[in-house]
């Protein structure tokens, strides 16, 4: 087996496991709760990390990974010495720009706009490391890919690659609006909680720690949130962030073959795996919310979905 082959045989081994992990976590992730944002754990403990920073450390991974992975492009028989053309008239490279675009929001913009977040319990940040290495190194080596380029090579003059770039923008611009909905909810908090600071005593939602001063309630933060898609799920931040990758995988690769297991395996490229494994291991993080929304709150709306307005 010569090196490129060996490098093709790594990628195999890594979009297939891709393929099987998530579903099969799946259903274990509706029986547990991931020990971070409102399931954090309620007692201090030395494994619990800084929600924000550990957010930021684990979210740089993938773009690191998949930068990594673009320019040293394994699977090109000019390996590690040819990357792609660097400009945004080469589509693959348009979409990578795509990628890096969203994680320059998730990984850095976003999480330093955010006023508060709850402690994460280390396993939660390993573990995305984990799936960003893996999934930032598949999507970096398929863009970067002559299989890529050749069905990307006049991407720019096809439908539905256009389609597909429309629906990422509309998802990540719906992600980021529904997204500051909750960060004008903890902002309100904050500021609340800054108030009651200055008073002596018991607070409205707070605790007397027997020296005068007010502990805040770790959950404060929460409370119902209104306008545009929260009319109707609970989690249109999710849903954005699937369009958005639904969309990324329509205009960069042709969609997998379901008429067998056995096909799927073979034909699933790492944008599609990407989109999969979102809904996979997001969907159960939705619908446990959402019942934590109806139990914290008696006067959330019970028209809401957990997730796809109308269906879930």
């Amino acid at each position: 087996m010569d090196d490129l082959q060996m490098r093709q045989a790594f990628y195999n081994f890594g979009r297939q496991w891709f393929a099987l992990l998530p579903p099969l976590i799946c259903p274990v992730t509706f029986t547990i709760d991931a020990p971070f944002g409102r399931f954090s754990p309620s007692q201090d403990s030395i494994w619990l990390v800084d929600g924000i920073k550990s957010w930021m450390f684990m979210e740089l991974v993938a773009p690191t990974a998949f930068f990594y992975a673009f320019l040293r492009s394994p699977l090109s028989h000019t390996a590690y010495g040819s990357a792609p053309p660097l400009t945004l008239h080469h589509p693959p490279t348009f979409l990578a720009g795509l990628f890096l675009l969203h994680y320059l929001n998730r990984a850095i913009i976003s999480p330093l706009r955010t006023p508060s977040r709850s402690k994460s319990h280390i396993m939660v940040p390993l573990s995305a490391v984990g799936f960003n290495t893996l999934n930032g190194l598949l999507l970096g080596t398929y863009l970067s890919s002559p299989y890529a380029q050749k069905y990307l090579e006049d991407a720019f003059a096809q439908p539905r690659f256009w389609a597909g770039i429309a629906l990422w923008a509309l998802g990540l611009v719906g992600n980021i609006v529904h997204d500051e909905i909750l960060l004008n909810i903890r902002r309100k908090a904050k500021a609340k909680g800054k108030a009651r600071e200055n008073t002596d005593g018991e607070g409205k939602d707070g605790e007397d720690d027997n020296n005068g001063k007010v502990k805040k309630n770790k959950q404060e933060h929460y409370a119902i949130p209104h306008g545009l898609l929260y009319r109707y799920i609970s989690y249109p931040n999710y849903f954005c962030e699937w369009l958005e990758w639904l969309g990324f995988a329509l205009a960069a690769s042709p969609a997998p073959s379901f008429a067998s297991l056995a096909a799927y395996f073979m034909t699933a490229s790492p944008p599609w795996l990407f989109f999969f494994s979102e809904v996979f291991l997001m969907l159960p993080r939705a619908w446990k919310g959402h019942q934590w929304y109806h139990s914290r709150f008696p006067d959330y709306p019970k028209e809401r979905k957990a997730v796809i307005p109308f269906v879930l």
